[in-house]
């Protein structure tokens, strides 16, 4: 059985699509195997948290991680190389 996936789990799925050069909503939409909705929400506050940043082109939106968002990643990559998970 597959169990879900936690908040923080999603949280770094997205904030790692978004560094590995998936800037568009629908294709982090299909990278992170989330629907529309719950990835706005994500989204919205992830910017909210100064975790990734939005650029406006037009009626474009692509999105970037900062260095805030970098940090979060290699603290939490840090973390799982401490903990065997079985």
């Amino acid at each position: 059985m597959i169990s879900k996936r936690s908040r923080v789990e999603i949280y770094i799925d997205v904030l790692n699509a978004i560094r590995h050069g998936v800037h568009k909503p629908t294709r982090i939409m299909y990278k992170t195997n989330l629907s529309w909705k719950p990835l706005m929400k994500i989204l919205n506050s992830m910017m909210e948290q100064g975790l990734i940043r939005a650029e406006e082109e037009g009626n474009r939106t692509t999105y970037w991680i900062t260095e805030r968002g970098r940090n979060v990643l290699n603290y939490f990559k840090e973390a799982m190389s401490l903990i065997e998970i079985k």
